[in-house]
């Protein structure tokens, strides 16, 4: 089964056809299509494809299907015999993306038959 290691939002995902992922806030409205360049490592099941630091010509497309916010995180101060005590919370704006395909490009078929 292929994967990819794509970066999005400060963070790394692993990811493959199919999945369904929340990555931080994109610009996208909802049925409209994501497109990730940042695409770290790929494989395929036989071989496996690492940039450096990026795979040249890769990309992961997916479908936008929700625009949500993630639980409430609580933050408690708390000073022992001081009367001190704040309280502040938030919660993330999350996108739920579902992954439709993987592609590599010609550059990584050209770059494999000029190795051999």
């Amino acid at each position: 089964m292929a994967y990819a290691i794509i970066k999005t939002g400060g963070r790394q995902f692993r990811v493959a056809e199919g999945d369904t992922i929340d990555v931080d806030l994109l610009d996208v409205d909802l049925g409209n299509t994501a497109t990730f360049g940042e695409v770290l490592m790929f494989a395929d099941g036989k071989e496996v494809t690492h940039g450096n630091p990026l795979v040249s010509g890769a990309k992961v497309t997916a479908e936008v299907l929700e625009q949500r916010k993630d639980k409430k995180v609580v933050a408690f101060k708390y000073r022992r015999r001081k009367g001190y005590h704040r309280t502040v919370g938030h919660r993330r704006k999350l996108t739920r993306v579902k992954i439709k395909s993987i592609s590599v490009g010609a550059k990584k078929a050209a770059s494999k038959k000029a190795e051999e």
